[in-house]
């Protein structure tokens, strides 16, 4: 099957997939929010992904995982120290003076760039329809964060959310032409090492954070390191390596939705109705950007060939 016929493939495989990585990624707010308490957020995103290279490095060394070939690695390292490195510090230094709100909303930018690069980078075409999609969902997103109580403020440090929006697009899109040459596990693990090198840096303080802070935080980034950042960007990346990034990424306009989901279920935070009216809006939006995939699909046309016609109708022997 060629690279193009795969790029266009979401079936049900790659939406369970896109669909587990959200649930994941959701689930992670309130672990963030409690190691933010003991933490900083280099410390917390260099422990998270820490353990999680730990654990990763067992298979790898028992020769279960297969990592890329070296000709891609510098193009792996550019994308973990833009999709994890970048992405995680700018998020974390950004929410600790930005609204929970208001973050929720600039993150909820990440699928229109992420749609607007696959179509510089990829050639991957946007329709109308894709357009829409995106617009509805990004306006239940907004509904969501409101309807939650939520307050909504920018300051200048929004930028930093600016920064780690552009740096999970890139990671999304560029990682598409590396994923046609090697296996989504190999790219994962490989990225996630590339991350982790690139978080160390900013995080030197971590040892002796780690001996004065109460266990309960500790437990809290391994849950991190291995739902979200395991299996999260394992699933992410599965979809990512069957579908067009812009269908792929209107999955997380379904993300706060699923937050507050989380909320009622597990701390009794009940949903009101601006919510409940987003959350249909958003899960509206990501259908109609789906749906856009089989509609732009062209079908395929059956050529008849012409019959050969004899330039005589005798020949001589």
């Amino acid at each position: 099957m060629s690279i193009a016929a795969v790029n266009q493939r979401l079936d049900v495989a790659t939406i369970v997939a896109a669909s587990v990585a959200i649930v994941i990624w959701s689930s992670s707010f309130a672990g963030i929010a409690y190691g933010l308490q003991a933490f900083t957020p280099a410390e917390l995103s260099l422990l998270r992904f820490l353990i999680a290279s730990a654990v990763l490095v067992v298979p790898v060394a028992a020769g279960l995982i297969k990592l890329p070939a070296l000709r891609d690695w510098p193009a792996i390292l550019a994308l973990g120290l833009s999709g994890i490195t970048l992405y995680q510090l700018m998020l974390g230094y950004g929410m600790t003076r930005i609204s929970v709100g208001g973050a929720a909303v600039v993150i909820a930018l990440a699928p229109g760039v992420t749609a607007a690069l696959a179509a510089l980078r990829l050639g991957e075409r946007i329709t109308g329809r894709t357009i829409a999609g995106l617009a509805v969902a990004f306006s239940g997103v907004v509904l969501i964060t409101v309807g939650a109580g939520r307050d909504i403020h920018f300051e200048p440090t929004t930028l930093l959310l600016l920064v780690a929006v552009f740096a999970t697009s890139f990671y999304f899109v560029f990682q598409k032409p590396v994923l046609a040459r090697t296996s989504t596990m190999g790219f994962t693990v490989a990225s996630i090492f590339a991350g982790t090198l690139g978080l160390i840096p900013f995080g030197l303080s971590l040892p002796a954070k780690i001996a004065i802070v109460p266990h309960a935080q500790i437990w809290s980034a391994a849950y991190l390191a291995i739902g979200p950042t395991i299996v999260g960007y394992l699933a992410w990346n599965f979809a990512l390596s069957r579908a067009p990034a812009a269908k792929v990424s209107s999955f997380m306009y379904v993300q706060p939705l699923v937050a507050s989901a989380i909320a009622w279920f597990c701390l009794g935070q009940v949903p009101t109705l601006l919510t409940a009216v987003g959350g249909v809006l958003a899960i509206g939006g990501v259908v109609l950007t789906v749906g856009a995939t089989r509609a732009a699909t062209p079908q395929p046309k059956i050529v008849v060939a012409p019959r050969a016609v004899p330039t005589s109708c005798c020949t001589q022997s």
